[in-house]
């Protein structure tokens, strides 16, 4: 780890540092991690700081992912807008279309002079944050992606071995079935259902979540989530909750407490949950790829990214974004982001980090950590499964988590619950072609 961000300061104050100021430049980097992400980012922070005298970036939290976007907003509405605004990646169409909000870090990088490559970044990640014509809108940060998390100590238990075949929904239900007969309370459980039980799901198994190259191709998209695929998915998982075999915690990743404590045996969460598993599980544990349905021609496919990305706001000075530059290529130097691949969980952006991490032995030291990069890259993205480009794609996840919910619950199947999303969730999309057009 030493030799890591001693790299990375060597490589800012030389390659990466602008010509010397008259003074030293601040600027505000507006983020959404607490706990131990928080503290990592705050380590990031420090070490440019401290590996240059130009430049000075403060960091501070504005919240959740929604409760920060709506922060920035606000902010710039009233002209008191942060130089850097972490979005997650839900938010990339809203920010899109927010003309005189942004600057898009391509024209950034090239009015700083920073050198700047974009083909550095891995296909799968930049593609979704860059513009019809490839350029660049947003910096990719914490880009994540869907796995199995395995607690091997409570499978122990239940009398099945630690190899057992998971690769499947239809072996993960035999699993469930007999850790519920041994006594688990929590056989399943997961986070982000909407990210990973549909959005990811669509994208494994080559299946549309919306029309139009699921946003990408045009705004009169319309959302497709409830075909006969994602309806078997969502109504199995609904019968292993009646059946107590799926325990539902929340909407966000309150699971994670369930399952870092010990008390469930198999957790459908970001790769970035590497982070706090790691520093809190008091058992073995281990990850797995996202399961997929046997029956599904062609799956599993890829899986799509999670996290955030950073977008620079307009209103600020030559200075100011000469500094954001440095900052920016700071964040994704090898070095750097090999140690935020390798301490989070969350996907290398570039191919040099990856490389790096594969070089320093990491993978091979803690196995399974390479299942979230294999996922992404292993097949080259169809249009069903490079992302999702939705304007108010936040609400339409809230609508998606209420009708899921009355799955969970019993209250209505699947297919009804899933059709009446589409029903709710299109009349935004309109709204938003309208708005943008």
């Amino acid at each position: 780890m030493k030799n890591l961000v001693l790299g990375a300061v060597a490589l800012c104050s030389t390659a990466l540092t602008p010509t010397l100021a008259a003074a030293q430049t601040e600027i505000q980097f507006w983020h959404a991690f607490t706990g131990r992400l928080g503290d990592l980012v705050a380590e990031q922070v420090e070490t440019f700081n401290s590996s240059q005298s130009d430049y000075k970036v403060t960091a501070s939290h504005k919240g959740n992912y929604s409760e920060t976007l709506n922060a920035g907003i606000a902010a710039f509405r009233a002209g008191e807008q942060p130089n850097i605004l972490m979005v997650f990646e839900v938010g990339t169409a809203t920010m899109m279309s927010a003309k005189g909000a942004i600057k898009p870090v391509f024209e950034v990088m090239s009015e700083a002079g920073a050198t700047f490559d974009q083909d550095a970044f891995i296909g799968s990640v930049k593609g979704y944050y860059t513009s019809t014509d490839g350029q660049m809108l947003s910096l990719p940060f914490n880009s994540s992606t869907p796995v199995l998390w395995v607690n091997k100590d409570a499978l122990k238990e239940a009398g099945i071995a630690g190899d057992v075949d998971l690769s499947t929904w239809d072996k993960v239900g035999e699993v469930l079935d007999t850790l519920k007969a041994a006594g688990s309370e929590c056989p399943l459980t997961t986070a982000w259902q909407s990210w990973i039980h549909l959005e990811n799901f669509s994208a494994y198994h080559n299946t549309p979540f919306a029309t139009k190259d699921n946003g990408f191709a045009a705004l009169d998209t319309e959302l497709s989530f409830n075909s006969p695929l994602q309806v078997k998915h969502i109504q199995t998982m609904g019968d292993w909750a009646k059946e107590g075999k799926f325990f539902y915690a929340g909407r966000r990743n309150e699971g994670g407490a369930n399952f870092r404590a010990g008390e469930c045996a198999l957790f459908t969460e970001s790769s970035a949950g590497y982070a706090g598993i790691k520093s809190e599980a008091k058992f073995e544990f281990e990850v797995r790829p996202l399961p997929y349905w046997s029956e599904a021609s062609g799956a599993p496919q890829n899986t799509i990214i999670g996290g955030a990305s950073l977008w620079v706001m307009e209103g600020h000075d030559a200075d100011e974004y000469k500094a954001t530059a440095a900052f920016l290529n700071f964040l994704s130097s090898t070095d750097i982001q090999a140690k935020w691949h390798q301490d989070t969980g969350y996907l290398p952006i570039t191919s040099a980090a990856g490389d790096k991490t594969k070089t320093d032995g990491f993978y091979n030291e803690n196995p399974g950590t390479d299942i979230a990069v294999i996922q992404m890259t292993a097949k080259e993205p169809t249009a069903n499964s490079k992302g999702l480009r939705l304007g108010s794609f936040d609400q339409i996840r809230g609508i998606i988590d209420e009708e899921l919910e009355a799955v969970w619950s019993g209250d209505k199947t699947a297919q009804e619950a899933l059709d009446s999303a589409v029903e709710r969730g299109n009349p935004l999309l309109r709204r938003f072609e309208q708005a943008n057009r």
